[in-house]
């Protein structure tokens, strides 16, 4: 439990499924895998942190867990708008990005209260933030990260005894 946010962190950054799901898309669709690419590992890190706030809503342990999550997440976007800012000689706060998306998100899921899960929504914003937004595999792509990285964060509570009833 002490790690908890550094192992789910870890989670959030690896990029093995993002990986796997870009190999998924069929050639002949014509996606912007470069902005496929990019939003994936977004969304996976905004959904870690949406997922610690769930499954932990009513554990005293939260809001350490999630702090130690978002400081780290503050200092992994720290180092990548560091990187990007030496290759392109523009300034880039990708901390901010990740907020922004958040809040993207958070929108598109409160114009369809009645979604019956949220990965119905998350799916059609992804895609639309991709630039592609009636293009069935990019819809998939996003709703199929967010379903995954929603069954790992469970798993990883339900291990540790503290996951949403």
């Amino acid at each position: 439990m002490e790690n908890s946010g550094e192992e789910l962190f870890n989670f959030a950054v690896d990029r093995e499924d993002v990986k796997w799901l870009l190999e998924q898309l069929p050639p002949e669709a014509g996606i912007q895998l470069g902005k496929v690419e990019y939003e994936l590992q977004i969304l996976k890190i905004i959904s870690v942190g949406w997922l610690i706030s769930y499954h932990l809503e009513h554990y005293p342990v939260s809001h350490r867990i999630l702090e130690t999550y978002w400081e780290a997440i503050h200092a992994f976007a720290h180092s990548v708008s560091a990187s990007v800012g030496m290759l392109t000689d523009r300034p880039v706060d990708y901390f901010q990005v990740i907020r922004e998306r958040l809040d993207q998100y958070l929108k598109a899921m409160d114009k369809k209260p009645k979604a019956m899960e949220p990965a119905s929504v998350i799916g059609p914003e992804f895609a639309r933030l991709c630039g592609s937004e009636n293009e069935i595999h990019t819809i998939a792509c996003g709703t199929r990260m967010f379903v995954t990285t929603s069954i790992r964060v469970r798993e990883f509570f339900d291990s540790l005894h503290m996951s949403r009833q």
